[in-house]
């Protein structure tokens, strides 16, 4: 008989959901002020920032969240961080003209001391440690 899985919002977990959710409401937030006050200046990196903001929420959402649904969610929502880093993070360093101003992605996260880059990569990894055996 399998092992049940370990809840993604047990020990180590409900400090990633935090961090998670420190990050949800920060890009959010920062998002929403930047498009509100001078959306005009750098549109697709102000929309980007508001992704990030929408899939940091539905990273916590699904980390917090018990049962199969929220562990999909989870997967999905981080696998997607991971990859919006990566290619906002490449974007962002080989074509600065389409960035006149930094998203939480941008140059890998630098902004935010690379936590952007390694979040995903610990989200990941724990949702592999947390899974049912």
């Amino acid at each position: 008989m399998p092992e049940p899985a370990r809840a993604t919002s047990s020990g180590p977990g409900r400090v990633l959901i935090a961090v998670y959710g420190i990050f949800a409401l920060s890009a959010t937030a920062r998002a929403g002020v930047q498009i509100v006050g001078k959306f005009d200046e750098a549109p697709l990196a102000y929309l980007l920032s508001a992704l990030a903001g929408v899939v940091y929420i539905l990273a916590t959402v699904g980390l917090a969240g018990r049962g199969a649904g929220a562990r999909r969610l989870a997967w999905g929502a981080v696998g997607f961080e991971l990859v919006g880093v990566l290619v906002v993070g490449a974007l962002t360093v080989f074509d600065t003209a389409d960035f006149p101003d930094d998203t939480v992605w941008s140059g890998f996260g630098r902004g935010y001391g690379y936590v952007p880059l390694v979040l995903p990569l610990v989200g990941l990894w724990w949702l592999r440690r947390t899974r049912p055996r």
